[in-house]
């Protein structure tokens, strides 16, 4: 038995009965998969039946005002969907119709290659493979693929791996039966396996790897960080010390600096250099201020702070920005 047919098959049986899979309109489902692109099924349910009761009607929805689609769809969040939709619903009035084809259909405003493609499939039965979550979840485990879903490589493999599975004359049926899968069958946390008719040929199941499929690379939040420096010099003698382990720059040397002020530095005294200063590593954007001080005598500086000959200071091994500063006082 074919991956397609058994897919096909369980939909049968157990594939959620929602208003919009009543219709071929494009009007009807378009929209239903705009509310449900951030937005739960159970959540988004009464907001489609709103705005179809509303606006039935592709002309209807271009006919209103941006503010009136805008409050309808209050307590749904980004927004950008909603005035997307707006758009798109203006975009196809001009057209005269409902574009039919999967170009025309990506034409529309906020419309991607997944909502394309749903859109064609059910309402045209143009035979082309949607790929979402749960779409990625159920080939990634099914087939034992670990490429990262969200790299370049992981959405082509993805995608062709999709269209080929894909029965050309029931593509409508076919998507939305991978959709509901993977949603009701093989969830994220905790997927049926113990009674998935897939269970046999299921990659996943058998070696064990179901948790870890698929594979999703972290997306690192970049974190900004604010420092300022301070070049303290004394009779040709400039206090530095070595940057110590778990952050950035380990082992590397700088000048006096505080990320947040301690006012151990007098306010009268240091000039400012140069303010502002971006700097930008693979996880972090750092900003720098920088100071130069010529106090009378030494301050008590913490005790890992050294005194360096500013002749000598090119022997140490110095973070990019430093040198950078550094290069500011000398010119």
């Amino acid at each position: 038995m074919t991956f397609a047919y058994t897919i096909l098959k369980w939909f049968a049986e157990n594939g959620r009965d929602l208003p919009w899979r009543h219709t071929h309109d494009p009007y009807a489902v378009w929209l239903s998969e705009v509310i449900l692109q951030q937005t739960r099924i159970e959540q988004g349910w009464p907001y489609w039946e709103r705005f179809m009761r509303r606006w039935p009607t592709v002309e209807c929805l271009a006919a209103a005002t941006e503010d009136e689609v805008l409050r309808e769809w209050q307590g749904l969040g980004y927004y950008s969907r909603a005035r997307n939709l707006h758009e798109a619903a203006k975009q196809i009035m001009q057209k005269g119709e409902f574009p039919q084809t999967m170009d025309g259909i990506r034409q529309l405003k906020g419309v991607g290659d997944y909502t394309a493609a749903a859109i064609g499939s059910i309402a045209f039965g143009l035979p082309v493979a949607v790929v979402d979550g749960n779409v990625y979840r159920v080939l990634a485990r099914h087939f034992g693929i670990s490429t990262p879903i969200n790299t370049t490589e992981g959405k082509k493999e993805f995608a062709s791996l999709a269209q080929s599975l894909l029965p050309v004359k029931e593509a409508s049926a076919f998507n939305q039966a991978m959709m509901d899968f993977g949603a009701i069958q093989c969830t994220p946390q905790s997927p049926q396996c113990a009674v998935c008719p897939l269970q046999e040929t299921c990659v996943a199941m058998r070696e064990g790897r179901v948790g870890q499929l698929p594979v999703k690379l972290k997306k690192l939040k970049i974190k900004e960080r604010r420092f300022s420096y301070y070049y303290i010099r004394h009779h040709g003698m400039v206090a530095m010390h070595r940057r110590g382990e778990g952050d950035i720059w380990q082992g590397l040397w700088e000048p006096y600096m505080e990320e947040t002020p301690q006012h151990m530095i007098p306010s009268e005294g240091p000039v400012l250099i140069t303010k502002n200063v971006k700097h930008v590593l693979t996880h972090r954007i750092l900003w720098a201020d920088f100071y130069l001080w010529e106090p009378p005598s030494r301050p008590i500086l913490p005790p890992d702070y050294i005194w360096i000959s500013e002749s000598d200071l090119d022997q140490y091994a110095l973070p990019r920005l430093v040198e950078i500063l550094i290069e500011t006082i000398h010119h």
